[in-house]
Parts: structure tokens; sequence; C-alpha cells
């Protein structure tokens, strides 16, 4: 079964395509116009190993809010969409990510019960070209459009990239482990669906 999916989406804020690849080589090429949030997902895929095409326009001359919101749901979709009815996967994942001085842990449920836990701080209000209050907002709505239980902790850092890097890694790394398709091929739910 190819765990793939393909999205389009317009609003009079943003124009979103999406082709995504859940067993893929972590290959992505993306495009979203915001430097820095560009170079965080293309992380997240490389330890993923998701492959991504990504091509985002959006309203930037207002903030970066809605291309990195609108960026979020496209992609929590896509990922719920190339899962289907998520039969046979692994379902939990925990990664924790060192990025020089900063340590981040990810720990996750795909489990159709959307919900965030983010516990990170950043220092300044800007990381490159990315408002970093916009990073809490991507996780939350990718968890949402997803249908995961994400928990995401800075343990400790104090450089922001580090510490927004480590976050991003960490929950390549972990999504990774809850998509793979588990031994049996079963459901690990007591309820026999997920």
């Amino acid at each position: 079964m190819q765990r793939e999916s393909k999205i389009k989406r317009k609003t009079k804020e943003t124009d979103i395509h999406l082709s995504l690849s859940l067993d893929g080589q972590g290959v992505s090429n993306i495009d979203t116009g915001i430097g820095f949030f560009d170079h965080m997902l293309s992380a997240f895929c490389l330890h993923g190993g998701f492959d991504i095409e990504l091509k985002c326009k959006g309203d930037l001359n207002v903030d970066c809010h809605h291309t990195i919101e609108d960026v979020g749901i496209v992609l929590g979709t896509a990922f719920s969409k190339s899962l289907g009815d998520k039969k046979g996967i692994r379902r939990y994942g925990m990664y924790t990510i060192p990025m020089d001085e900063a340590l981040a842990t990810c720990n996750l449920d795909i489990s159709n019960r959307p919900y965030l836990v983010f516990n990170a701080k950043f220092t300044a209000p800007k990381i490159g070209d990315m408002d970093a209050q916009m990073i809490k907002e991507f996780f939350n709505a990718f968890a949402v459009n997803a249908g995961i239980t994400l928990h995401l902790n800075l343990v400790y850092g104090s450089n922001d990239h580090h510490i927004a890097e480590a976050l991003f890694k960490a929950f390549g790394y972990a999504l990774k482990q809850g998509v793979e398709r588990s031994e049996k091929g079963e459901t690990l739910s007591t309820k026999g669906c997920l």
C-alpha cells in the first residue's frame, strides 16, 4: 500500500500545494517564503525519512502567521490521509535530540485524539524571518489535523535556533517511529481501532 497523499488548499490568505510520501528517503523541496521555517521543515523531513514537495504562497506582507499555521493544517491533514485507517502502525513514538547546548524531547501517540503539550520558551521574538511564537502554532495545527497527541518538551537550552531545531528533529524521529508498520500488522488498541 502506498502511503502517500497530495493536497491543494487555497484560501484568501494562502495557496498551498503539497505532495507527501511517508516511506521516502527524507528528500524535500520546500518553499514557503520563510527561510527559517523551510530549514526546520527540511530537517523534519530528513530525520523522519519523509519525502515532501511543498509550495506555499502566503500573505507574508501581513506577517508569517497564516502561512505557518496553514502549512501545519495541510501537512497534518496529509499525514492523516496517508495513514488511512491507521491499522498496522506502531502508533507511539518518542525521541530525544541534543542540539549543542539544547536538549528536546518529543513523545506522540497517533491516536485520533488530537492534543498538544508544548513546553519550550524562546528568548527572542524572531528566529531569522520566523516569529518564534509560531513554532507552537505550527505544531498545534499539525496535531489537530493529523489526529495525534503530541508532547514537545525543551529539557534545557539557551540558543533559539538550536532549541527550534532540536524540537523539529525530535518530532521527525518520533513521527517516523509512530508511522512504522508494526510487526504483527495489528491495531495497537484495546478498543480494536484508533
